[in-house]
C-alpha cells in the first residue's frame, strides 16, 4: 500500500499561516480587557435590549433597537445580535468575551484573505512564491497599527463583521465555481450588509475583478469588455442595491448621519483620503477622536492636494489596469477608493475617522505587497545575501507594525488612557478635552475638570453632552443654580434643526437625576417621560424611575416600572428588586386611602393629596383637594394643592384663580404667591 504523503510546500504554507495567527495573537494579548469606549456606552453598556436573547427578532424589526441615542440608532441588526450573545456568555458587561469574539472573526479574515490573494496573485502571475507574499500581506494587514483602531473599539464590529463576510464573498466567488453557479457567494453579502451597509460596495469591486481577471480587460479600454463584464455583475448589482433600499427604509426617522454642509464634507474628503493612503506606511499619529474639520472652499491647499492625489491614483488605475501582471497593484487601489466612497458621500459628524480604513486597507495591502513582488522580480543585478537582507526587511515591517499595534492597545486600555492621548493628538476635539475632564471629575479633581470642560466649550460651544457634564460638576461643587442652567442648556443646544425637538436623552437623564436629588419629583417624572419618549431602552433612565418611585413610596408605579423595565432585559437583577421592594410594601397613598376611609377630615384628603402630587397623579391630588374643600372650604391649603396640580397639567387660568383664592384666605401664604407668579409667567410667555 502507497502511503499518501502532503506536499512539502503545503505543509511549510500551513506552519506560516500558524505562526503568523500566533504572532497576531500575541500582539493583542494585551487588549482583551480593555474597556468599553465612545458609542459603546449607548450601543452596549445603557442599551437594555442587548441583554436578553430574546430580544434578537427585534433587532431584525428595525433600528430603535440598535442604540440608546435617537440619532445613532442605525440598522445593524446582526452586530447587536453578536452583542447579545456576547452579554449572554459573560452574563454581564465583561469587555474580555466581546473582544474575543471580535478578534476570532479578524483571525478568520486574514484567513480569508490569504486565498483571495493568492489566488489574485496567480491569475496575474502564476508562482510558487505568490503563497509567500500573500502571506506576508496578510500578516501585514493583521498587525498594521491602524487596524489597532478598528479591534479595541467594540462596537466597530460592524465594521469588522462587514468586512469579513464581504471577503467571504468575494473568496467564494473567485475560488469555488460551485458557489459562482448557485450564487452562494451572495449570501455573506446578505449578512455582512446587516452589519453595516458598505458590504454593498461589494458589487462594485466584483464588477472590476471580473474586468481584469475574467474578461482580461482593464479600464484602458472602455466599452470592450465592459458590457460583458457587467452582465457577469447583474446578481450582485441587484442584490446589493435591494439590500442598500432594505436598510434605509429599515432605519427610523430619528437616525441622522450626523454631518452638515454636503459640499463641504465632500471637497474634504480627497485630502481625507490621502492622509488615510500615508497612514497606511507611517501610523504614527493615529487618534481615536480626530479634531479635523471641513474645507471652506477649493481654494484650500489641502483641498488642492487632495484632489490632485485622487487623480493621480485614478490615473494610476488606468494605466495598471493594461498589463495583467499589473493588475493586482491597479485592483487593490480600485478596492481602496470604492471601500472609502461610502464614508466620503454621506456626511458624517467626524470628518476622519482612523477605524474606517479597516475595510480599505484590505485592497491596500493587497496593492503595495504586490507592487513590491513586482519591484523584487525587476532586480536584474546580483546583490549579495538579497534573500537575507529580503527577509529582514519584512521582519523589521512586522515587527514595528506588531509593536505599535501593542502600544495603541495600551493606549486603548481605558477611558483615561484614550481620552489623554486624544488630548494630546487631536486638542481641537471639543469631545476629547470633555472626556478627559470626565475621568479627572471622576477622580474628585474638580478643578482640573472643569478646565477641560471650558477647553472643550472654547472649541464646540453648542455641544449638548458639555454642557450636561459641565452641570454635573457644578451640581457637585454646589453651584446648584448654575448646574441647573447648563442642564437645560444640554437639552436645548440636542435640538433638531429640522423639528426643533431635543434629540439627546441624556440631557433629561441626568436633570430628571438633578431635579431628583433637589427632592423636585414631579419635574423628575415629567422629564423621564421626555427622556423614554426618545429612548425607551434607555436603562439608566428606568432604574432611575424606579429609585424616584421607591422614594415616594408609589409602590404600584414602582411595580409598573420594574415590569416594563423587565420587558426589555427578562434577566436584569435590579428591576428584580425593585419589583420584589414594590410587592412587599404597603404604599403611602394605600395607607393614606385607608386613613381617609376610616377618619374622613379636611387634613387627611390634603394629605393624600399632596402625596398624589408627589406621585405625579395630578388628577387624583385635584380630587383629593376638591374633596378637602367639601368639608373645609376656606382650606388654603387645598386650594394651593389643587393649583399647584393645575399648573403641572399647563392650566395656567385655574392655577391662577385657585393661588389667588389661597391668597385671599391666608394673605401672608407664600408658597401660593410664588406658585400665582409662576402660572402668570408661564401664562404671559404662551408656555404649554
Amino acid at each position: 500500500m502507497r502511503e499518501s504523503k502532503v506536499p512539502p510546500g503545503t505543509v511549510k504554507t500551513v506552519l506560516l499561516l500558524f505562526l503568523v495567527l500566533f504572532v497576531v495573537c500575541l500582539t493583542y494579548s494585551n487588549h482583551f480587557h480593555n474597556s468599553f469606549h465612545f458609542d459603546d456606552s449607548h450601543t452596549i453598556v445603557n442599551n437594555g435590549y442587548i441583554r436578553d436573547l430574546h430580544n434578537i427578532p427585534k433587532f431584525f424589526k428595525d433600528g430603535t433597537t440598535f442604540s440608546s441615542l435617537p440619532p445613532n440608532q442605525s440598522y445593524r441588526p446582526l452586530v447587536s445580535t453578536t452583542l447579545a450573545i456576547d452579554y449572554a456568555l459573560s452574563g454581564r458587561l465583561e469587555p474580555f468575551w466581546f473582544h474575543v469574539s471580535t478578534f476570532i472573526g479578524f483571525l478568520l479574515q486574514g484567513l480569508l484573505m490569504f486565498f483571495l490573494f493568492q489566488k489574485i496573485f496567480g491569475l496575474s502571475h502564476p508562482s510558487e512564491k505568490n503563497e509567500l507574499a500573500s502571506i506576508f500581506a496578510i500578516a501585514w494587514y493583521l498587525l498594521h497599527p491602524a487596524n489597532a483602531e478598528t479591534i479595541n473599539y467594540i462596537i466597530s464590529r460592524s465594521d469588522t463583521l462587514s468586512t469579513l463576510f464581504l471577503v467571504l464573498g468575494l473568496t467564494l466567488y473567485t475560488c469555488s465555481s460551485f458557489s459562482r453557479k448557485y450564487f452562494i457567494y451572495l449570501l455573506p453579502i446578505v449578512i455582512g450588509a446587516l452589519a453595516k451597509p458598505p458590504a454593498v460596495m461589494f458589487a462594485p469591486i466584483l464588477f472590476v475583478y471580473i474586468l481584469f481577471f475574467e474578461e482580461d480587460s482593464g479600464f484602458s479600454e472602455p466599452g470592450k469588455k465592459f458590457w460583458p463584464a457587467f452582465k457577469k455583475t447583474t446578481p450582485a448589482l441587484i442584490v446589493c442595491a435591494a439590500l442598500y433600499f432594505f436598510i434605509r427604509k429599515m432605519e427610523p426617522a430619528t437616525w441622522s448621519p450626523g454631518g452638515t454642509s454636503p459640499y463641504a464634507y465632500l471637497i474634504t474628503q480627497p485630502y481625507v483620503t490621502l492622509r488615510y493612503f500615508t497612514t497606511f506606511f507611517l501610523p504614527a499619529d493615529l487618534s481615536a477622536d480626530t479634531d479635523w474639520v471641513t474645507f471652506t472652499g477649493i481654494g484650500n491647499i489641502r483641498c488642492l492636494l487632495g484632489f490632485g492625489f485622487i487623480a493621480v491614483l485614478l490615473v494610476s488605475i488606468v494605466l495598471l489596469s493594461r498589463e495583467r501582471e499589473f493588475r493586482p497593484v491597479a485592483f487593490g487601489l480600485s478596492w481602496f477608493l470604492l471601500a472609502l466612497l461610502p464614508s466620503s458621500v454621506v456626511p458624517l459628524a467626524e470628518v476622519m475617522n482612523d477605524h474606517r480604513i479597516f475595510f480599505p486597507y484590505v485592497g491596500l495591502v493587497m496593492s503595495v505587497t504586490w507592487s513590491a513582488v513586482l519591484l523584487i522580480r525587476g532586480i536584474r543585478i546580483h546583490i549579495p545575501l538579497f534573500k537575507p537582507l529580503l527577509i529582514a526587511l519584512s521582519l523589521v515591517v512586522l515587527g514595528a507594525s506588531a509593536y505599535i499595534t501593542r502600544k495603541r492597545n495600551e493606549v486603548w486600555k481605558t477611558e483615561e488612557s484614550l481620552w489623554k492621548d486624544v488630548t494630546i493628538k487631536s486638542p481641537g476635539n471639543g469631545r476629547g478635552q470633555m472626556n478627559y475632564g470626565l475621568i479627572l471629575m471622576g477622580q474628585g479633581d474638580y478643578t482640573g475638570a472643569e478646565i477641560y470642560f471650558e477647553r472643550g466649550l472654547e472649541r464646540w460651544p453648542y455641544y449638548s453632552y458639555l454642557h450636561i457634564n459641565m452641570g454635573i460638576l457644578k451640581e457637585a461643587t454646589g453651584r446648584i443654580g448654575e448646574a441647573e442652567t447648563n442642564f437645560k442648556n444640554g437639552i436645548a443646544y440636542s435640538r433638531d434643526a429640522t423639528t426643533g425637538k431635543p434629540t439627546n436623552p441624556e440631557g433629561f437623564f441626568y436633570y430628571a437625576r438633578f431635579l431628583k436629588n433637589q427632592k423636585r419629583f414631579p419635574e423628575a417624572l415629567l422629564c423621564l417621560n421626555n427622556l423614554f419618549t426618545l429612548s425607551n431602552a434607555h436603562l439608566n433612565g428606568h432604574y432611575l424611575l424606579m429609585e424616584i418611585l421607591l422614594e415616594t413610596e408609589d409602590f404600584p408605579g414602582l411595580k409598573t416600572a420594574a415590569l416594563q423595565t423587565l420587558a426589555i432585559s427578562s434577566t436584569d437583577e435590579t428591576a428584580r428588586y425593585y419589583l420584589k421592594a414594590a410587592g412587599e410594601s404597603r404604599s403611602k397613598l394605600d395607607k393614606l386611602t385607608l386613613e381617609v376611609n376610616a377618619h374622613p377630615s379636611p387634613e387627611a384628603y390634603l394629605n393624600q393629596s399632596l402625596a398624589y402630587f408627589n406621585a405625579g397623579q395630578f388628577d387624583l391630588c385635584i380630587q383629593a383637594a376638591k374633596e378637602a374643600l367639601k368639608l373645609k372650604s376656606d382650606f388654603a391649603e387645598a386650594w394651593n394643592n389643587m393649583g399647584a396640580a393645575n399648573g403641572q397639567l399647563n392650566k395656567w387660568d385655574e392655577e391662577i384663580l385657585d393661588c389667588e383664592k389661597a391668597l385671599q384666605l391666608k394673605p401672608g401664604f407664600e408658597l401660593a404667591r410664588n406658585n400665582l407668579a409662576f402660572a402668570k409667567t408661564m401664562k404671559k410667555e404662551g408656555k404649554k
